[in-house]
């Protein structure tokens, strides 16, 4: 793949790097591409659970989107963080930027707040020391941010056991359905009609996932969209209390009672193998029944003028 010139501005807007080495590592690989790296992150900042202090990471941040020398800004890991930095962040800055945010689990905190506050897109995508830096990368993460990197259309496609017949179109968008849920009622909850909403989580029971679906059902939300496809739901621990009720049982009893479709199979999550999805783009979603199709356009990428 011929990838235009491109420099990533690296920083740490909630957790700290668990594997400091995996920084460097990653760096050398994108510089093996060609791949231009400034790095806003310091190992020896970190400040409790955080990569550094609230003030600290917002001036990462705002940094990185004003660093002529990069096109996309990429958070180095998820946990817990940007929330605490909402309501400073100036996101109309960071939309005239022109820069493309990248990461997923806590930053669809940021995507949410981009979007409902300025109609700019984002990348739901790779992030630094899991998927870049990581000591056996998967290298379809990286191909598959780099082939929606240079766009103009990117493509992603899954299957799933009882997926909905299905032909829609709308805007896609979504992330980390416990960061979803945490904006609900806030300025930083965009309101999106006819939407494709795209979920995952970790380490999250399916009871928990159930609860956390059908109150976005009860307020609302779900029946203004087209379309769920869930991604990744791991890491979680049944109990001989579940009695028989697992994931499984869950999805069953959730597509019989929201408003809307629910597809499963998406290659999305905390997993090494994962695609990239631009918040806030024009999808079209086509299921056979089983196998499915998201295409994706109008979204921002290297070949923008």
């Amino acid at each position: 793949m011929t990838i235009p010139k491109l420099g990533i501005a690296l920083i740490a807007p909630a957790g700290y790097a668990p594997e400091p080495e995996a920084i460097p590592r990653g760096i050398a690989r994108l510089a093996a591409q060609g791949i231009l790296v400034k790095n806003y992150y310091k190992h020896e900042e970190r400040h409790l659970r955080f990569g550094a202090t609230d003030a600290e990471r917002l001036a990462q941040l705002e940094e990185a989107a004003a660093d002529p020398d990069v096109q996309v800004v990429m958070a180095i890991r998820g946990s817990y963080g940007i929330t605490r930095l909402l309501p400073d962040i100036d996101f109309e800055r960071m939309a005239a930027s022109g820069k493309i945010f990248c990461g997923y689990s806590d930053v669809t905190a940021f995507h949410m707040g981009l979007y409902a506050k300025t109609g700019a897109l984002s990348y739901a995508g790779p992030m630094f020391t899991s998927d870049i830096g990581a000591a056996e990368p998967d290298e379809f993460t990286l191909d598959d941010f780099l082939d929606c990197l240079t766009g103009p259309t990117h493509t992603v496609s899954g299957h799933g056991a009882a997926n909905p017949r299905l032909d829609a179109t709308g805007t896609v968008w979504g992330g980390n359905l416990a960061m979803v849920m945490s904006l609900v009622g806030t300025p930083y909850f965009p309101q999106i009609d006819g939407g494709i909403l795209f979920l995952e989580d970790i380490a999250e029971h399916p009871f928990r996932v159930e609860r956390m679906l059908l109150q976005l059902m009860q307020t609302g939300v779900l029946v203004k969209q087209r379309a769920i496809v869930l991604g990744d739901f791991s890491g979680y621990r049944l109990g001989a209390m579940d009695n028989g009720y697992n994931f499984d049982e869950m999805l069953s009893y959730v597509r019989a009672t929201l408003p809307v479709p629910v597809l499963t199979g998406l290659e999305f999550g905390h997993i090494a193998r994962h695609v990239t999805i631009p918040f806030g783009a024009q999808g079209h979603l086509q299921c056979d029944g089983e196998r499915w199709t998201l295409g994706l356009s109008g979204y921002p990428t290297l070949q923008r003028g």
